[in-house]
């Protein structure tokens, strides 16, 4: 019988005793890490900082503008880098070799490159072109054309493009071959293949990636604030120059950063689930 059952020691196991474990350490560490916390929130309250003074520049016009153009600049050089990453990881993937080499070569290019500098690069082209050409078509002065918004886009876009190239390239390596002769068995075409088999699974591999990059696109965007865009970085600083609350509008910027952020992973989380294992 069940009942009858007895332990090694010859105790049965209604008779055992359950003692609880003691973790003193966990409880050490926890009122460390509370310790730490008070002690900076005593600091930045005796800091001094006019802390009444940061919701006003929180919403200040040019932070506002700063924070609309910062958006605008890091959702149109990210979309631009899906784009591109897209056509660069299937080239990459091509059997076609001047398509794949061609891959690699903007890959190793664009990814080597620090951002900042080719945000540089991109804002001084007139000193080297003078004008934009194409023949039979137009011909415009190149600063015309390069203003510090096109400069930052192509430069946080290009760059952003070949770290998508390689994500893109991965989530469509991770997708089983037998799915694509699945699929051409039954008589899709490649793009169909592409669209309907392919993509669907590899976003699960694509998107975690995608996502952490927008969130450092986001806060990329500062760089621009060198050659003068109007980003929130350039907004906060055009602001304390005026008054001098130079730490005060800094932390009405970072807490526009935090918002951005929180709203881009919680834009991340649901398309996870959205395309996650059902």
């Amino acid at each position: 019988m069940a009942s009858d059952l007895r332990t090694a020691e010859g105790v049965r196991p209604s008779e055992l005793v359950v003692v609880p474990l003691r973790h003193p350490w966990r409880w050490v560490s926890g009122a460390v890490i509370l310790l730490v916390i008070a002690g900076i929130g005593w600091a930045m309250a005796e800091a001094r900082i006019q802390w009444e003074d940061v919701p006003g520049f929180f919403t200040h016009p040019a932070m506002l503008e700063g924070v609309v153009n910062t958006i605008v600049l890091a959702v149109a050089a990210q979309g631009g880098a899906i784009v591109l990453g897209v056509v660069i990881a299937l080239m990459r993937l091509s059997a076609n070799p001047v398509a794949r080499w061609f891959a690699v070569g903007y890959i190793w290019l664009f990814r080597g490159l620090p951002v900042l500098l080719q945000i540089l690069i991109w804002f001084n082209l007139a000193l080297v072109f003078q004008n934009i050409t194409i023949p039979m078509l137009f011909s415009v002065p190149t600063n015309v054309v390069m203003t510090a918004f096109v400069a930052a886009l192509l430069g946080l876009g290009l760059n952003e493009s070949a770290y998508m190239a390689e994500i893109v390239r991965a989530g469509l390596s991770s997708v089983d071959s037998g799915q694509t002769e699945a699929a051409k068995s039954i008589g899709m075409t490649p793009m169909t293949t592409l669209r309907r088999v392919v993509l669907p699974q590899a976003m699960r591999v694509i998107i975690p990636p995608t996502g952490n990059n927008f969130i450092n696109m986001i806060k990329g965007t500062s760089m621009a604030s060198v050659i003068a865009f109007l980003e929130l970085i350039h907004a906060a600083n055009n602001i304390s120059s005026r008054n001098l609350e130079i730490m005060e509008t800094l932390f009405a910027a970072a807490a526009w950063y935090l918002v951005m952020v929180s709203l881009a992973s919680i834009g991340q989380h649901y398309l996870e689930r959205a395309y996650g294992p059902r």
